[in-house]
């Protein structure tokens, strides 16, 4: 059990200063992630196939310049927040362009539309990902309780769930440009609190700042917290990747979508204020263990769902989501304190972000290079109304990713079992 601590509690204009920017980076992660593979497959005519290959190749090498992007970030920091706030204004431009030129690919063929989709792609992900590491090790670099860094990461994660379902509502409202529109506003307000935010002073600060930190393949609590998150990950990648194709076919309740992403990010914007309340007292793995194994329950009655049970899925949404708020606050919270314990603090944020980055996007690559070419061998194609092909997509959607989540919850035992100091940082 975690001890209490008597740190100040985090001020709230600090807290939502810091975390606004989280809100136009999610309103890219979503459809990125969720809407942009079933856009092209259903809008554009993309195949499964192709659409998969491409979709595993270009976010794996995405996925391997993240630790670059990671080393940068330290750089910049080093040099100060003026320079780190100027390279993220310029990411945020060059991620706006992206992301515009991402939902217009050309009409001229398949292998055309593939090759718009991979160099926009990769665009977009690489000013996603500089952006996103800038702004986490931002804060990092404060240290802090468990409490206290669950607290500064619910705010993120909070702001990041109001873009989610802003991203997830407004492009089926008003479309895909207005929602472009709304990015470029939202990367204004983000950068515009954002700029010379600090907190005390540096955690770690001394004569060794100026150093790169070392690397974190030394640190063997974090190759274990990142085997947790890429399995953790892999479990919640399959889902978001299939679940356009899933309410479509199988509930056969496409209209649903914007309101069943609604419940699922909605429970779990009120779950994450009571996951960080619960980690003074039980501790930062305890808790996200025990997230994952409410969204096993959650979620267990997915596989056999079917036409007409989208109201009984709305449940397993609410549930889910709830469930959803220990993998938002908890693990980033861990990595600053598995950072500050290795002794990296205030100089190598950037170089464990990068790797943790690249773990996410690698995560999402094997969900789509896996998963759509799986369901293509399965006889399963958008729109399909054959049952062995229903039953597949069924299964991959909703059994995989239990059987992952119940595997991560025991490595992540047997980490805790090798580092107890888990329970405290």
């Amino acid at each position: 059990m975690a001890s209490p601590s008597t740190e100040p509690d985090l001020p709230w204009r600090l807290g939502m200063r810091y975390g606004v920017l989280g809100v136009p980076l999610a309103f890219v992660s979503l459809p990125l992630y969720v809407n942009l593979p079933h856009h092209y497959a259903e809008v554009a005519g993309a195949p499964l196939a192709g659409l998969g290959a491409v979709l595993l190749a270009t976010r794996a090498f995405d996925a391997v310049l993240d630790p670059a992007l990671g080393r940068m970030a330290d750089a910049l920091l080093r040099r100060g927040l003026a320079q780190a706030w100027w390279a993220a204004a310029v990411g945020s431009t060059l991620l706006a362009l992206g992301f515009a030129a991402l939902w217009h690919p050309p009409r001229s063929g398949q292998a055309a539309m593939l090759a718009w989709l991979a160099a926009t792609l990769l665009w977009s992900t690489l000013a996603y990902s500089a952006v996103t590491i800038l702004h986490q090790a931002w804060a990092m670099r404060w240290g802090g309780s468990p409490g206290w860094r669950a607290r500064i990461t619910a705010w993120r994660e909070g702001a990041t769930l109001a873009g989610v379902v802003l991203a997830s509502l407004l492009p089926a409202w008003w479309g895909l440009d207005a929602a472009s529109l709304c990015l470029v506003l939202g990367l204004v307000a983000g950068l515009a609190c954002l700029r010379g935010l600090r907190w005390g002073t540096t955690a770690g600060a001394g004569p060794d700042v100026a150093r790169p930190g070392p690397s974190p393949w030394r640190d063997a609590g974090f190759r274990w917290l990142l085997a947790v998150f890429m399995a953790n990950g892999v479990a919640a990648a399959i889902p978001a990747t299939l679940l356009p194709f899933y309410v479509a076919d199988v509930l056969q309740a496409p209209h649903w979508q914007p309101w069943l992403l609604l419940c699922y990010f909605g429970a779990a914007a009120l779950g994450l204020p009571l996951w960080a309340r619960a980690v003074p007292r039980w501790g930062l793995a305890p808790c996200w263990r025990a997230g994952m194994l409410a969204s096993v329950l959650a979620f267990a009655a997915t596989p056999w769902l079917g036409a007409g049970d989208a109201p009984v899925f709305a449940l397993v949404c609410l549930a889910s989501g709830l469930a959803l708020g220990a993998d938002l606050a908890l693990p980033g919270a861990l990595l600053t304190g598995v950072i500050h314990h290795s002794g990296a603090g205030a100089r190598g944020e950037g170089r464990y972000l990068g790797w943790w980055t690249c773990a996410t996007k690698l995560n999402l690559a094997l969900a789509a290079g896996l998963a759509l070419p799986l369901l293509a061998a399965s006889g399963y194609h958008s729109g399909a109304t054959d049952p062995q092909g229903l039953r597949a997509l069924a299964w991959l959607y909703g059994g995989l990713p239990c059987v992952l989540k119940l595997g991560a919850a025991a490595v992540l035992w047997q980490a805790e079992q090798r580092h107890p100091v888990w329970r405290r940082i």
